[in-house]
């Protein structure tokens, strides 16, 4: 099998973890990575997808009749550089099904890595994903070469592992959690006194849940994700919609709406990063509103707060307005110190008028009256004079 024919296999294999990755770009093995706070093009495949597990909701399951594929540590390498020469990439994310057992399959990927870092001098992005049931020795030799490390919990209940996939143990997937949490944390600590010090997974580690596969509701599902942030310091929660690529009873038939998952991303964000609470967002129903984003749908259920105005709001009252992100807020705040808001001028820094107009007055001018004009600076007459 050539090389080209091992990459269509292994990226198209490789489409269904999206814990690093947000969309594609150039060709089907280039994908967006969130990688140091900006997105940047990454190669994204297995090691290989020649797995010995039976993974109920898998494309790569050993019961399915499917072209299989393994990359030599070697192959992996060499692609990863002639891309990145090219420019087509700025890193690697490197995953695999479980070839022979998961410490065989765990070194293979350590020596990519490797090999990439001390030999070739790679100076991208590396992003390893952990394989269950790993040793520690391992998941910690997977910290010192890759930027980034992830473990797919994929579950919320033991009892899903048992029935979906029951060859792995949920120990197998919480404990290289704890270690790695442990070994980057004491990496940030260690920086902090001594800047030279060995790194481990220096942005951290994310993990992957799947929704739909399983019947628990979004509310349950933000709660156990909340949970994660906190005990195991994830820098990063993603939501894979289950995709019905597999003919088995113990699935649903039909794959996941998108729109689900795109919901739980907005949820877990206001929650982190806009200040809302669990309860807020939920109100007292399990399941997000497809019809209306999270953070509108409060707006709405709380008239009492609006319309907000910009002119002279604070910075936690002017990010909970719909079309207003945390980056525009900031802006907003910094405009006021030069002179008066406008249209032009709210749009120029990244507001949605169509999402923030009925919640938003300035000076207490509603949307319709800033139609109108309205200078972004008010000048005295004498200054106007001269």
């Amino acid at each position: 099998m050539t090389l080209e024919e091992k990459l269509s296999i292994l990226s198209a294999a490789a489409k269904y973890d999206v814990s690093c990755s947000f969309g594609e770009r150039r060709k089907n093995f280039v994908y967006y990575s969130a990688a140091n706070g900006k997105y940047i093009p990454i190669l994204k495949i297995l090691l290989s997808n020649a797995c010995i597990y039976d993974c109920a909701y898998c494309i790569n399951r050993k019961s399915n009749n499917i072209r299989r594929a393994t990359f030599t540590v070697d192959e992996v390498v060499k692609l990863t550089l002639d891309l990145y020469k090219r420019n087509y990439i700025e890193g690697l994310f490197l995953s695999s099904a479980i070839i022979r057992d998961p410490n065989y399959t765990m070194e293979q990927m350590i020596k990519v890595a490797k090999k990439l870092k001390e030999e070739e001098k790679f100076p991208g992005y590396i992003h390893l994903k952990i394989i269950p049931g790993a040793d520690e020795k391992l998941i910690e030799k997977a910290g010192m070469f890759a930027d980034r490390v992830s473990i797919n919990v994929e579950f919320l209940k033991k009892e899903a592992f048992f029935n979906l996939t029951p060859e792995k143990k949920p120990e197998e997937i919480q404990r290289p959690l704890h270690i790695s949490s442990i070994k980057y944390l004491q990496y940030v600590e260690e920086k902090k006194r001594h800047p030279h010090v060995n790194p481990y997974s220096p942005l951290g580690q994310t993990t992957q849940i799947i929704v739909g596969a399983t019947n628990e509701s979004d509310k349950k599902i933000i709660e156990f994700s909340n949970k994660l942030y906190k005990v195991y310091k994830l820098k990063r929660v993603y939501y894979s919609g289950y995709v019905a690529i597999n003919n088995d009873e113990r699935l649903p038939q039909k794959s996941e709406n998108p729109l689900r998952e795109h919901r739980l991303y907005q949820a877990d964000f206001l929650i982190r990063f806009y200040n809302y609470s669990i309860e807020e967002i939920f109100d007292n129903s399990e399941n997000l509103d497809l019809n209306i984003d999270p953070k509108t749908l409060w707006a709405l259920k709380h008239p009492e707060l609006f319309p907000i105005d910009i002119s002279r709001a604070k910075f936690d009252e002017l990010i909970r307005i719909p079309g207003i992100g945390l980056k525009s807020a900031r802006k907003i705040i910094e405009l006021r110190k030069y002179g008066t808001l406008n249209l032009d001028a709210l749009e120029k820094i990244g507001v949605s008028l169509k999402r923030a107009k009925d919640f938003i007055t300035v000076k207490g001018k509603t949307f319709k009256d800033l139609k109108t004009y309205m200078p972004l600076f008010e000048f005295s007459q004498n200054e106007y004079d001269s």
